[in-house]
């Protein structure tokens, strides 16, 4: 029981359209959902499972947990799918690394498991949303994967021979059928899944609060400390005390080395764009070139002329492109060049995912920490199933089960399969320390445009400077939180992004994605660096580059 907040604290406010968010841009289901808001926590408590994170991982854990009777409270810094579920494209699919790596990586009786929990995870959700009845467009279709000729993966055979000693259900085609082009031979996935996700972390909610849970919102989390018996959460509005934690937080803040040396952040690009009503077959396809693109349909209005086309790729280590939009526009050529009945591109979003040196996402207990600490966290593009099989794993140990999919994905696990990728990252993140000692990339904040952030060298310090709309500055230290390395600016989501571990911050230093937990200091500007304002707002340049 509660010792300062009674349960009813924890019931949903109101009904609100999904404003919570760690970006500037807007994905089709923020814009087409309905998400309950619930409010801070207000006071210390104690409960049985805290879980750290409102998103898919958290939320389907936390219900599983309350589903076995147990007393779960749920906090989320901003609140119900305001983090990387929002900016999903919400595909149920084979893993990123595909059977054929898995295989190589792990033998085939742990491809056998990857594909036996990639299919538990997906029925589970397909039973959650009829037992609960969510209305969350889930539906069962086909996905189709085809190889490019003289780009990236061409071996379709090794992979449907590793797929189907996996136990999946595959068939070789000469082409994916309906398209409106030739994708040559492909390798179809029966009974691969889709859905809205906000609105599935919606009524997962509700679900979750009808049995007892306890949802907290705009409440985070800085640490989490304790013993085998007890761990407290402590939080910027009270502490809990639970005799387990689960931190489901795309990456784990609690975390401060370890887990960030086997994974690294990488940011996804996706246009949601128009086209007539059943002239794209609903199916999921993936390419395997370098970049890669992947697609599916979405239906907003089931009765309009029109449907969504969501398509995604382009993808870059965290930290490292300052002006991404060209990255819209290289996927919307893609697009057209394809799909000729192609309209009007609707919306534009990214998110983060996380990619584990080999592979395999990690689930489960938490490293080098005492063993009532478990995390969620490598979706490796696959966040929809990676995240609920950890659900399932998780839930499994909180209740002392044996879970046969444990060892794959066990946090702890050494990183072989994979070790050219893992030496490479950690070689970019060493690297990126050096940057202390560079200049700046203004000399003066005249040079800043409106919209736009720039690093400016202050004497023995580097500031986080962003101009807004008005022309005022906001500036903060560019020392990441976390490890303390250099953010950069990313102006399509007007964020601080740190290039080491895929930290993200607002324009205000306020933490958008960890592993940071506190945010980043507001500083004041050198006279010296400021000029007048007429200066300001005749010499102001610094922009996007130009377009060539």
């Amino acid at each position: 029981m509660s010792e300062a907040t009674d349960a009813t604290h924890a019931t949903a406010v109101t009904g609100t359209t999904h404003a919570a968010t760690n970006g500037a841009s807007t994905s089709v289901w923020m814009a087409t959902a309905t998400v309950p808001e619930f409010p801070p926590l207000a006071g210390d408590l104690v409960t049985d499972v805290c879980v750290v994170g409102a998103g898919i991982a958290g939320l389907s854990t936390a219900y599983l947990l309350a589903r076995e009777g147990r007393e779960v409270v749920l906090i989320d810094a901003l609140g119900i799918g305001a983090g990387e579920t929002g900016r999903t494209t919400a595909h149920f699919f084979p893993p990123d690394e595909w059977y054929v790596d898995v295989e190589k990586g792990f033998g085939a009786d742990k491809a056998r498991l990857v594909a036996e929990s990639f299919a538990a995870a997906t029925n589970l959700v397909e039973s959650i949303v009829r037992d609960e009845r969510i209305d969350c467009e889930f539906e069962r279709l086909d996905g189709y994967l085809y190889a490019l000729p003289g780009n990236g993966f061409k071996e379709l055979d090794k992979e449907l021979a590793a797929a189907g000693r996996a136990g999946v259900d595959v068939q070789p085609l000469d082409r994916v059928p309906g398209l409106s082009f030739d994708t040559g031979p492909c390798i179809r996935y029966a009974r691969q899944a889709q859905f809205h996700p906000l609105k599935y972390l919606a009524g997962l909610a509700q679900a979750f609060v009808a049995r007892g849970g306890r949802i907290y919102g705009r409440t985070r989390a800085i640490s989490v400390d304790g013993d085998d018996s007890r761990q407290v959460v402590a939080t910027l509005n009270g502490s809990i005390a639970a005799n387990a934690v689960v931190v489901a937080t795309n990456t784990p803040f609690n975390d401060r080395v370890v887990m960030h040396t086997k994974q690294a952040g990488y940011r996804s690009y996706v246009i949601g764009v128009r086209v007539p009503k059943g002239s794209v077959p609903r199916i999921l396809l993936w390419d395997t070139g370098d970049p890669y693109y992947y697609i599916r349909l979405e239906t907003p209005d089931p009765a309009a002329d029109h449907e969504i086309l969501v398509v995604g790729g382009a993808d870059h280590k965290v930290g490292e492109d300052t002006h991404p939009q060209h990255r819209y526009d290289e996927i919307e050529q893609w697009v057209r060049e394809r799909f000729p009945m192609a309209q009007a591109v609707e919306y534009r979003w990214s998110g983060e995912i996380m990619e584990p040196s080999d592979g395999p996402a990690y689930l489960g207990r938490n490293p080098m920490d005492n063993k009532n600490v478990y995390i969620i966290t490598g979706d490796s593009g696959n966040g929809m199933t990676h995240t609920t099989i950890g659900a399932i794993i998780v839930t499994d140990q909180i209740m002392g089960r044996a879970n046969p999919w444990q060892s794959v994905y066990d946090p702890s696990r050494k990183v072989k399969h994979g070790i050219s990728d893992f030496v490479v990252e950690q070689a970019d993140t060493l690297s990126r320390y050096g940057e202390w000692v560079t200049g700046g990339e203004v000399d003066s904040v005249q040079e800043i445009a409106a919209g736009e952030g720039a690093i400016l060298r202050d004497g023995t310090r580097k500031l986080a400077v962003y101009r807004d709309e008005q022309g005022g500055l906001h500036a903060v230290s560019a020392k990441c939180t976390h490890l303390g390395c250099v953010v950069h600016w990313n102006s399509a989501e007007r964020s601080w992004d740190c290039p080491c571990h895929g930290s993200r911050f607002d324009t205000e230093g306020e933490v958008l994605h960890g592993p940071a937990a506190t945010a980043l200091a507001v500083v004041g500007l050198d006279p010296d660096i400021v000029p007048s304002a007429a200066g300001q707002d005749n010499q102001a340049r610094r922009g996007p580059p130009p377009v060539s």
